[in-house]
């Protein structure tokens, strides 16, 4: 990609946004081709993509669409986001170019560590368990690096092996909490079967130390799995400005006082739980978008997000505001496990030209572009909450679906956006406004 703002992006045609992303990749071929070529009438291509699921009847399109001008570390980015909701790339793409004038955001991976885990249930002596600890995890490590060898050629791999002893909350209870550096790849299939092979080694294991009074029956593995929670996997994004550049926001406040208010209203979120979630489901709007857009498992990092937000013991915002010697800092901190190689980020045609937009980031690097995605969603929707309110923009991105509800013509389309410009956006104003170009039918 090339890295430089590109001015007046929204306004140009479909045609000229195309060619403004496709002039920009180091190599276009197929990228048009790919693009017009998801539906039922290319065969190769269906084919494809029902081998991604189970029982299916055909596709089901989402937008796939792109916000420009997103300047992070120093560098422009223009993000691909998949969403069905009205004004969530809008909202993005304004809070990008808003920020690109006052340094950008700034974003930094603090730790990169993924977590399996091995449930089983110990019946026997519990000094008997941890005095093996030791002999076990060299045993496990030792006899599974035919699994992990060429994971960990490429930087990732094991990282420790922790028992933890829940007998408190459940009768026998204990567990092996493994991590994992997986490199670029999301690592789940990599991580579940090492698992599964040391759960397998487990049982091994304790059926050879005997003579030292444990007995294999001893050992009852439940299950070995992979844990979406990811608190070590956790990257951040902040923006910040003086409150003199604010002042330009809305008529109403000065830049302190719409510093003062924002943050109130982050605040809120960090004490209200019922606001808390509608705040963080803004954040996702942002996440959400670039990780379907990249196929990567968007349940996956909304479990550990949510998670994240209630590590406290209560469930709380995902950012935070400071005010300090008249400058304005917002923050984003949240865990997210995405991957850039394997799975469905190499297979999906459209993911694959998502990190041709992108530059070809490593999983680092796309950690910190959805983190900032993320704040730039928060940021925008919080101003439009304090200042003229959600739905003046809301419903502004939404006429053109009531339009196309009521069956209007291209014609009182453009009659109606041309109107709405200066008018309150609801169903009922819409379908009077039609009704009235129509002569009262």
């Amino acid at each position: 990609m090339e890295d430089k703002f590109i001015q007046g992006f929204s306004k140009l045609s479909k045609e000229q946004k195309l060619k403004i992303i496709s002039d920009r990749l180091v190599d276009d071929t197929d990228f048009l081709t790919e693009l017009n070529s998801l539906n039922h009438r290319n065969p190769e291509v269906q084919l494809m993509l029902e081998q991604f699921s189970e029982n299916t009847l055909g596709n089901f399109p989402l937008p796939y669409g792109v916000a420009p001008n997103f300047l992070i570390n120093g560098r422009y980015f223009t993000v691909p986001m998949v969403t069905e909701e009205s004004s969530v790339v809008a909202a993005a793409a304004s809070a990008a170019r808003f920020w690109s004038e006052k340094g950008g955001f700034h974003a930094s991976v603090k730790s990169t560590t993924k977590v399996g885990q091995i449930h089983f249930c110990w019946h026997g002596e519990s000094a008997a368990l941890i005095n093996s600890l030791d002999e076990l995890k060299v045993y496990l490590e030792e006899n599974s690096r035919h699994l992990t060898r060429k994971m960990t050629e490429r930087g990732g791999g094991l990282r420790e092996i922790e028992l933890i002893d829940l007998t408190e909350f459940l009768d026998n209870y204990y567990q092996l909490r493994i991590g994992f550096e997986t490199a670029d790849s999301m690592g789940a299939n990599f991580i579940n079967s090492v698992l599964e092979e040391m759960s397998s080694l487990m049982k091994i294991f304790f059926s050879r130390i005997s003579e030292s009074g444990v007995e294999k029956e001893d050992l009852e593995i439940i299950m070995s799995i992979l844990s979406n929670y990811t608190p070590d996997c956790v990257v951040e994004c902040f923006i910040e400005a003086p409150f003199s550049s604010l002042s330009t926001i809305h008529e109403g406040f000065s830049g302190e006082e719409f510093a003062r208010r924002f943050k109130l209203a982050v605040d809120i979120a960090s004490v209200d739980p019922f606001r808390a979630v509608t705040h963080n489901k803004g954040i996702f709007n942002g996440i959400d978008a670039v990780v379907l857009a990249t196929a990567n498992d968007f349940r996956a990092v909304e479990a550990a997000g949510h998670a994240y937000a209630s590590r406290s013991g209560k469930y709380r915002s995902l950012s935070r505001v400071e005010l300090r010697d008249d400058v304005f800092r917002m923050s984003l901190e949240l865990p997210i496990a995405v991957g850039t190689v394997g799975g469905l980020t190499s297979l999906h045609p459209l993911a694959k030209w998502s990190f041709e937009i992108l530059g070809k980031p490593d999983a680092r690097e796309l950690m910190m572009i959805i983190a900032s995605a993320g704040l730039a969603s928060n940021f925008a929707a919080i101003r439009s909450l304090i200042t003229h309110g959600i739905q003046k923009g809301h419903m502004k991105m939404h006429l053109g679906n009531i339009l196309s509800v009521l069956g209007a013509s291209a014609e009182e389309r453009a009659t109606a956006l041309g109107y709405f410009e200066n008018h309150t956006v609801s169903y009922r104003d819409v379908e009077q406004f039609l009704n009235k170009q129509r002569g009262g039918q």
